[in-house]
């Protein structure tokens, strides 16, 4: 009989979510993962498989702790304003949408699962906006409920690469006021 597992699965996968999230896959190491993690590379391979497994693992508890209240939020909207704004003001638990716009640009094209999870996790954000876009025409819905997504995954990725929280929030603000209008 083996010996009871000294650490916590849930926690190193939220602590590694984290990581990959701020790191990258790529650019987080097994050596990093152990050091970080405080799990014995053993442990780390005999739970997860792999990095890769561990990177899975770390994926899917993103999309379902940290991405799908977001979605939620925005599914709540009444109009495309309201779904923006509610996106935008949504406080960043965990890694937000960060982990998922790291796989979409990294991973999922070289790794048929993690382009399964993001793209699910899109069509599940664009479902969202659809009920706030509200066009009569179901294939219009879809296409500006893809427009409102790649807003909410645009300026969230500006956030990312250094635009201000108060530009980002200036920028959904004109955006919203604008579509206000319409």
């Amino acid at each position: 009989m083996g010996r009871p597992r000294g650490f916590d699965e849930v926690e190193v996968i939220r602590s590694a979510a984290l990581l990959f999230a701020e790191r990258t896959y790529d650019g987080t190491s097994i050596d990093t993962l152990v050091a970080c993690l405080g799990v014995h590379r053993n442990s780390l391979y005999k739970t997860f498989g792999s990095k890769r497994g561990l990177y899975l693992a770390a994926l899917r508890r993103s999309v379902e702790h940290d991405v799908a209240p977001l979605i939620a939020r925005v599914a709540e909207a009444v109009d495309p304003v309201q779904a923006l704004r509610a996106a935008l003001a949504a406080p960043i638990e965990g890694v937000g949408l960060d982990l998922l716009l790291l796989a979409a640009m990294e991973r999922a094209p070289v790794d048929t699962e993690v382009a399964h999870i993001v793209n699910e996790a899109f069509v599940a954000l664009d479902r969202a906006a659809a009920h706030s876009v509200g066009a009569g025409d179901p294939a219009e819905s879809g296409i500006l409920a893809m427009g409102l997504t790649s807003v909410i995954l645009g300026l969230r990725m500006r956030a990312r690469a250094g635009t201000t929280s108060a530009d980002v929030d200036r920028a959904g603000d004109a955006l919203a006021e604008r579509l206000e209008r319409i």
